[in-house]
């Protein structure tokens, strides 16, 4: 059954490709900062062990917000790891330490690169797509993330 809920077929399927882009980047992100939590070493390892767990279950949530925003456009959402490391933006986690200052630095350039990318993409799902919802919807997650880099931000001074 076709969705008709006033985006026109083209149009949506241009969001759903790009909120598919999105998701795999959130699963990208989720499973850096699960080895963060599991892998984190040092004096402050408690704390941030906690920390990390904090913010992937931030991640967690997202993820399921934005494939269920897929398929409330009438799309499909990715769900294979292949999938998401062809569609990602970022690169998966190599490192030789596992101090906190380190992990929390690449988590940090990743929310970066996702603010950057849905910052980019708002006014496209509302002027040139016609999805108001999305522009919503993305913009509120441009927002956690920002609050989520700057957590981390804040621990790198």
């Amino acid at each position: 059954m076709q969705t008709e809920i006033g985006i026109k077929p083209r149009n949506s399927a241009e969001v759903a490709r790009s909120l598919n882009r999105l998701l795999a980047d959130e699963h990208v992100l989720y499973i850096k900062t699960r080895n963060a939590h599991w892998n984190v070493e040092g004096p402050d390892f408690l704390t941030i062990h906690r920390f990390f767990e904090e913010q992937y279950k931030q991640l967690e949530e997202i993820i399921d917000e934005v494939a269920e925003r897929i398929r409330t456009i009438g799309h499909y959402a990715e769900g294979t790891l292949e999938g998401f490391l062809k569609d990602t933006h970022l690169t998966e986690d190599t490192r030789e330490s596992n101090d906190s200052l380190s992990f929390m630095r690449t988590l940090l350039q990743d929310h970066e690169s996702i603010i950057l990318n849905l910052r980019e993409h708002i006014e496209r799902y509302e002027e040139e797509w016609k999805d108001q919802g999305t522009a919503d919807f993305a913009t509120g997650l441009m927002k956690t993330h920002e609050k989520m880099a700057w957590m981390l931000r804040a621990h790198l001074k």
